[in-house]
């Protein structure tokens, strides 16, 4: 079995950002994500949870994709021109993948 570098990039942001995210992936060409809730957390801020949330505007959520190593500053800049106007991060990692045509 061959494997295939890839880098994994990890947003967490503010929910009501994540329309303006998944704009910004499709304009780039991210083709495949996958969107979990964050439900809690300890930051800069200190902790946090979803717990009593009423509304979007203080849940956040964490979109993470694989892209072609190659790809990565062009993949990011435009995400972080949204986060850093948000609550939230960007994190990029090595990574490795089984079928790397499909990234």
């Amino acid at each position: 079995m061959q494997l295939h570098r890839k880098k994994r990039i990890e947003i967490i942001l503010e929910a009501p950002g994540l329309r303006r995210l998944t704009e910004i992936l499709a304009r780039v060409q991210v083709t495949g994500y996958t969107v979990l809730p964050a439900i809690a957390g300890n930051g800069r801020g200190g902790p946090w949870s979803e717990a009593g949330q009423v509304t979007d505007a203080e849940r956040m959520v964490c979109v993470m994709c694989l892209i072609d190593p190659a790809r990565t500053e062009e993949v990011i800049g435009p995400i972080f021109e949204l986060v850093k106007r948000h609550i939230g991060l960007i994190s990029v990692s090595d990574a490795e993948v089984i079928r790397g045509e499909r990234f």
